[in-house]
């Protein structure tokens, strides 16, 4: 070529495993770039190419991710020259390799001719030295990519294949992310030169994996899959079922409307084992919720309406955009500010999508318990500035509704000034931060409790509540808060 890019695929290592095309092609150049010269087949290359290497931007650089869009712009300028460039990677240049794309890509965009010698790619020798075929769902990650999550992007009922763990570093930060999924035990394998000479498994448990000492550029990991219910897809798969014509009778008839109060009852009761501090309950029901939800997107995409993928986008979307200061560059100079830019950002969410314009407290769902709702549209008109200026007005304004309770002069305004105080006192709750719902439960479960205990001692003495004086009751009662 007169100018252009030859992307170069070396193969897994050895020399029988480079093509004849690459071969040829390499047998005709004088100089050769190559991502690195850390791969088995570099010392077997004709001899009298100059070769040159990216290793020092590795070296230097302060974040790893960087390298590559550095790599992907000194090729694309390279290729620019009289007699262009040709840049090898280990393996195939589209498998494994984030640099080659991006060449690639960037190439036809700029009227850079590009040409592609394909190589055989970790895989194939990384599957015949597992015996596990690629069909029909193995998952093939970047561990440098992964690394950097919080958690792992792929469903674990499919086996993974994850490439490029070539140092104790990259492991240790692996395996935090891996164990968001998988538990220590979790028997691994460690594929190290996989199709050469010096091949080794390590079959391993995942809690292990930063302990090897055979990490290097050619290591790659490989997952076998958890059980086929552990991953959110299979279980969309489950749902579907109990909808399909072969399904469950009772699951095909219901509506969004039908589960509507199965929808509320799973949330209380997720609520219930909150409040009784049971993680073990709680998993039970957030499952039992999750359920509803995952049935409720099933019924939207039979109906035409919106798929799981939609809800799954619309979120992710909208807490990435509510969150600058996480995922842009927005600093937020206390709570306060983040609390009123969020509305911010709720009210040009509104606009953008065509809604008409409403008030700040319309967003509160009427169905919310009374305490839970009253405490929101308080937090919310907080937000924009009414609120008292310390909490000495809070108590000052509790003091004035007991006073109007005591001198309502009939049941209609009795009942307006016993929801003012109520109101008042979740303002209170609000000011020092202690949730009213939650804690007029808790209040509400400790004397279930109680009284409960009085009931039982009334049973040990053969008598029914009623039959007990008042001074009997009380002491009970003092006894029950003993316990």
């Amino acid at each position: 070529m007169a100018n252009g890019i030859t992307l170069l695929g070396l193969g897994p290592g050895k020399p029988t495993q480079l093509t004849q095309e690459a071969l040829q092609h390499l047998n005709g150049l004088n100089e050769l770039y190559l991502r690195t010269k850390e791969h088995p087949i570099v010392s077997t290359l004709p001899t009298g190419i100059a070769l040159h290497s990216f290793e020092k931007l590795y070296e230097n650089a302060e974040k790893i991710e960087d390298v590559g869009e550095q790599i992907i712009q000194q090729v694309l300028t390279l290729g620019t020259r009289p007699g262009g460039v040709t840049y090898a990677v280990p393996g195939s240049p589209f498998i494994g390799d984030t640099t080659c794309p991006g060449i690639f890509r960037q190439a036809k965009k700029q009227g850079i001719p590009v040409r592609v010698i394909e190589g055989i790619s970790f895989i194939e020798p990384v599957c015949a030295a597992l015996g596990v075929d690629t069909y029909p769902r193995l998952v093939i990650v970047d561990a440098l990519e992964l690394a950097t999550m919080h958690h792992v992007n792929f469903p674990p009922s499919f086996p993974a294949v994850i490439a490029q763990v070539h140092s104790r570093q990259v492991a240790v930060e692996l395996k935090k992310v891996l164990h968001t999924v998988y538990p220590d035990e979790h028997p691994v394998t460690l594929v190290h030169s996989a199709g050469n000479p010096n091949e080794i498994l390590e079959l391993i448990q995942l809690s292990e994996i930063d302990r090897s000492p055979h990490l290097g550029l050619l290591t790659v990991l490989y997952i076998p899959p958890l059980a086929a219910d552990t991953s959110f897809e299979d279980f969309q798969d489950v749902v579907a079922h109990l909808r399909a014509p072969e399904g469950c009778p009772w699951d095909r008839e219901q509506t969004h409307v039908s589960l509507r109060k199965a929808l509320l009852e799973e949330t209380y009761e997720a609520l219930k084992a909150i409040d009784e501090g049971n993680p073990r309950k709680l998993a039970e029901e957030l499952g039992d919720l999750l359920l509803q939800i995952v049935l409720h997107a099933q019924i939207g995409f039979e109906n035409g309406n919106f798929s799981m993928v939609e809800v799954l986008r619309g979120i992710n979307q909208k807490i990435v955009h509510r969150h600058p200061h996480v995922f842009g560059d927005v600093e937020l100079r206390d709570m306060d500010h983040l609390l009123t830019n969020w509305e911010k950002l709720k009210a040009k969410e509104r606009k953008e999508n065509g809604e008409t314009e409403t008030g700040l407290l319309d967003g509160v769902p009427d169905i919310l318990p009374a305490l839970e709702q009253a405490q929101e549209v308080q937090a919310r008109a907080a937000r924009v500035g009414f609120d008292w200026k310390d909490v000495q007005g809070v108590l000052d304004k509790i003091r004035e509704e007991i006073g109007e309770i005591e001198s309502a002069g009939n049941q209609e305004e009795l009942t307006s000034e016993i929801g003012d105080l109520l109101f008042a006192v979740v303002n209170y709750a609000r000011w020092r931060k202690v949730d009213a719902e939650f804690a007029l439960r808790d209040t509400i479960t400790r004397f279930r409790t109680r009284f409960s205990y009085i009931e039982g001692k009334a049973r040990g003495q053969g008598r029914e509540v009623s039959q007990m004086t008042f001074e009997e009751l009380d002491d009970a009662w003092e006894e029950a808060k003993r316990f």
